[in-house]
């Protein structure tokens, strides 16, 4: 089975203020074959800075995720969960996202098989990349 490539994202909610407004653009991500979530799992920290940790299926307010067609589960370890945790503030919550790219799988197979080997890959930040392209001279 080929494997595209695989990424992964810690997304913090301050003030716990999570809604699930994220869960229609992560399912329509999956449901279109874009994505293949691997893994998900939601992270707090309560006042006294106190970690918990979640599955989809573990709290009524993540009822919003019950449509998202994923193979959840068994990559994320307790070592992720800690190094995510550790980056929020108590009353803080996140969601730990695992996903392959499946709309590079070809791509990353081609490379694969030309011999080719990857030597570095980064996301680069909305902030950083809305700042690059705001200095760049208008087309003419």
């Amino acid at each position: 089975m080929t494997t595209g490539p695989v990424e992964y994202i810690v997304v913090a909610f301050p003030g716990n203020e999570f809604s699930g407004r994220i869960a229609p653009e992560l399912i329509a991500l999956v449901d279109s074959g874009t994505i293949k979530i691997l893994d998900l799992t939601f992270i707090g920290k309560d006042a006294d800075g106190n970690v918990l940790s979640f599955e989809i299926d573990e709290l009524a307010s993540l009822s919003d995720y019950a449509g998202l067609d994923a193979d959840v589960g068994g990559l994320i370890s307790p070592e992720d969960i800690a190094y995510a945790a550790a980056g929020l503030e108590p009353d803080m919550s996140a969601a730990l996202l695992l996903w392959e790219d499946v709309w590079a799988t070809p791509f990353a197979e081609a490379v694969r098989e030309s011999g080719g080997v990857l030597l570095e890959g980064a996301r680069i930040s909305h902030e950083i990349i809305e700042a690059a392209l705001s200095d760049l001279p208008l087309a003419v």
